[in-house]
């Protein structure tokens, strides 16, 4: 399953992203309005001048760049987070699929019925992997209880919450200002 705010994180690391990139920003216009003030103070000098240019011009660069890798973070962040919600579809449906399969089992469901016939072949290649892993008790009406069908649920529990952490680090890239 999915971390209950998986999408909220998301949102909160982008606007973190955005506030530090405002920062920087910030951080540069000040510098460069700080060396062009000391350079004012100063004098006129045709040194000091393409002095101030090249820092200028240094720092526009450098603010060009933050502004390029911070688009490019946020789309790479938006396609693992649609990649991950159709990986989250796709598991809650499995999951019902598989659910519904262990009730009628539970119930002991007549097997040559038309809805358990479209459940068992829809979940078939899904329960394939796991049928037999554990032996099947039966109950006091001996009925059979399928415990091979919780295994395989518990499987693609784990398989669904690993997909989403790798979905999360390829979306989200640690970085320092």
């Amino acid at each position: 399953m999915t971390e209950p705010h998986a999408d909220s994180k998301l949102a909160n690391d982008e606007a973190r992203r955005e506030q530090q990139h405002e920062s920087v920003k910030s951080l540069v216009e000040g510098d460069v309005n700080a060396e062009i003030a000391s350079a004012a103070g100063q004098g006129p000098s045709a040194r000091n001048g393409r002095k101030i240019e090249q820092v200028a011009g240094t720092f526009r660069e450098h603010a060009v760049d933050e502004v390029i890798d911070s688009e490019r973070e946020a789309h790479r962040t938006r396609g693992a987070a649609r990649v991950s919600q159709f990986v989250d579809y796709a598991f809650f449906l499995l999951y019902a699929l598989l659910a519904i399969r262990f009730v009628l089992s539970l119930i002991s469901a007549r097997s040559g019925a038309g809805f358990v016939k479209l459940i068992v072949s829809v979940t078939d290649p899904f329960y394939a992997p796991f049928k037999n892993i554990v032996s099947a008790p039966r109950d006091s009406y001996g009925h059979t209880v399928t415990m091979s069908l919780a295994v395989a649920f518990f499987a693609y529990v784990v398989l669904h919450i690993v997909i989403n952490r790798l979905l999360r680090l390829i979306a989200v890239r640690k970085t320092q200002i």
